[in-house]
């Protein structure tokens, strides 16, 4: 059986830094999918309700998100990163796993921030803004750690790839 050839090094650069800009543009759309319903649901609610802060924990938390995708995308250069040096392949290889890895424990700590914040509201004078902040703080953190976690482990089979190229 003769061995498998070698994917083409400029294409999987390419590739790989293809993912990470389609990764930001689904982060972007459930910004601005957040965006739109909470901004929406924020001039909707009685402000003394947690769904009201439930929106706006939601359109803040994802001005965030939109400011990051934009610049995800807008860094992101498949073209750029074709002309990559192996060292260079390898660096950026580490670093956007680092980050990845850094934003998912990051997101378990948003995640269990709401379910204190959800914990303390029954002992608080205003129950329904931790509660409303917490179940948001559920739902963003929530994604993002799938987000994150997933583009990880679709980031990591690169590596694994990478290591054919030395």
């Amino acid at each position: 059986m003769p061995p498998t050839p070698l994917p083409d090094f400029a294409a999987f650069n390419y590739a790989r830094e293809l993912l990470v800009q389609q990764a930001m543009g689904v982060l972007g759309i459930w910004a601005l999918l957040n965006l739109l319903v909470s901004g929406y649901h924020v001039t909707q609610t009685d402000a003394r309700t947690a769904p009201h802060y439930f929106h706006q924990m939601n359109a803040a938390w994802n001005v965030v998100n939109a400011l990051i995708a934009a610049w995800g995308v807008l860094r992101a250069s498949p073209r750029t990163a074709a002309g990559f040096t192996l060292a260079q392949s390898q660096a950026e290889q580490v670093s956007v796993e680092h980050i990845l890895l850094i934003n998912a424990g990051l997101d378990v700590l948003y995640i269990a921030f709401g379910s204190w914040l959800k914990a303390r509201a029954a002992s608080s004078q205003r129950p329904e803004r931790f509660q409303g902040f917490g179940q948001s703080l559920w739902l963003q953190g929530g994604f993002l750690l799938v987000f994150d976690t997933g583009l990880y482990l679709l980031y990591h089979h690169y590596a694994a790839q990478l290591s054919l190229f030395s």
